[in-house]
């Protein structure tokens, strides 16, 4: 299997199969919080993707030209939050020019994504996994369209349980977390489908 095919195969795998939201519940947070409107969800997903892909291109060479090297490896949880957060940053700063509205509607969630567990979360997760760095790229890649994808999908899907004849105890949230519940099981079934995919 070409190198090519192994990186889309990677970036599938991660988006779909191992989703970080619906398998592993990281970032679920600004999942539900963001999720109540299209256009929000749509902002906070290629936000994330933006400070994902970022993040990974930077956190991976920092942990294995950097921080290993100078035997601070132990550190690379406090370095990777710096990096994150200046990334949220700049994201921010960006979004308020040329998007105040979509800023607005973001709220407390944009600052969040310092502390979002499917950012921090893969950075993380490439280096305790022992990724090289394109794995480590076909992973950041795979999992913020992954995010992106799965917030916007449930957004579409809020919208119109808005609008549902939606029994009065199950309106709002706990509506929003049976849905999600339903979506992990779908997405259960994909496991295994790229299995022994390698870089």
């Amino acid at each position: 299997m070409s190198i090519f095919v192994s990186f889309i195969l990677a970036i599938i795998s991660s988006m779909l199969i191992d989703n970080v939201v619906l398998s592993r519940f990281y970032g679920i947070c600004p999942f539900l919080g963001v999720s109540k409107k299209v256009k929000s969800s749509l902002g906070m997903g290629i936000a994330v993707v933006f400070v994902i892909i970022l993040a990974t291109l930077i956190c991976w060479p920092l942990y294995n030209f950097i921080l290993v090297p100078a035997g601070i490896a132990f550190m690379d949880t406090v370095a990777y939050i710096l990096v994150i957060a200046s990334l949220v940053q700049l994201v921010g700063l960006f979004i308020k020019k040329f998007s105040p509205t979509l800023y607005k509607n973001l709220g407390i969630y944009l600052p969040l994504i310092t502390t979002n567990c499917a950012v921090l979360g893969v950075a993380q997760g490439n280096t305790d996994q022992g990724f090289t760095f394109l794995q480590s790229l076909a992973n950041g890649i795979g999992t913020s369209v992954g995010f992106l994808a799965i917030i916007v999908v449930f957004s579409c899907i809020r919208v119109r349980l808005e609008s549902a004849n939606t029994p009065k105890a199950f309106k709002g949230l706990p509506i929003a977390l049976i849905t999600a519940a339903i979506m992990a099981l779908a997405f259960i079934g994909l496991q295994g489908l790229f299995s022994g995919i390698q870089l």
